[in-house]
């Protein structure tokens, strides 16, 4: 993460790990790509074809099965407070 931070503007850089199952990514898919993905469809897609590797060391951690947008976006806030960045 350091290095990431390093590279694309240190401390004005934070990691937001917004954690969702890929179940519920699928049950929330407005668009159906999950679906065509699994058809074969969609090449590509993160969690299906293409493998997802969650962030090591994220500063946020969001799991948005517990917790609504607006909890969210409170959670994000406070990081954000709290680290002097808002």
């Amino acid at each position: 993460r350091n290095e990431v931070k390093q590279q694309i503007g240190g401390e004005s850089f934070v990691l937001v790990y917004v954690a969702t199952p890929l179940e519920e990514c699928e049950r929330r898919d407005t668009k159906g790509l999950y679906l065509k993905a699994r058809r074969g469809e969609i090449k590509g897609m993160t969690g299906i074809d293409d493998p997802y590797e969650p962030p090591r060391s994220p500063d946020v951690v969001l799991q948005t099965t517990d917790a609504d947008a607006e909890t969210c976006a409170d959670d994000v806030a406070r990081f954000l407070e709290n680290n002097g960045l808002l």
